[in-house]
């Protein structure tokens, strides 16, 4: 059973930061693109980050320069450090895996970190 374990949201300042964790189970994790996709309240989903298997990384412009996604492969792991946040980077945070690539539906979502930012 494939599972996605995100961890690392809270409720933060603008202008802080906070660093989301994802731990993959049940899949071979070096061999799978990961990303992470965001949702807030009234707005449409938003492609954040991805991180193929070969380690290249591609942002959404609204947090390029702010945020960095980063992979670990002996830990099944994947990271997205945020920094400058801003109010609208509050959204549910959505851990996201797929074999080849992060396409507009993932195989595999976990089940999401809520991410607040206060003005």
């Amino acid at each position: 059973q494939v599972q996605l374990v995100e961890s690392g949201g809270g409720l933060v300042q603008a202008g802080g930061s906070l660093r989301l964790s994802c731990t993959a189970e049940g899949i071979i994790f070096s061999l799978y693109a990961m990303g992470w996709y965001r949702q807030a309240s009234g707005k449409q989903r938003e492609l954040v980050a991805i991180i193929n298997s070969g380690g290249s990384t591609a942002y959404a412009d609204s947090v390029k320069g702010r945020f960095t996604i980063v992979r670990d492969n002996a830990k099944n792991t994947v990271y997205l450090q945020m920094n400058v946040l801003e109010p609208e980077d509050t959204a549910v945070y959505y851990c996201v895996a797929d074999r080849n690539y992060i396409g507009a539906a993932p195989t595999y979502r976990g089940k999401g970190t809520q991410v607040t930012v206060s003005s």
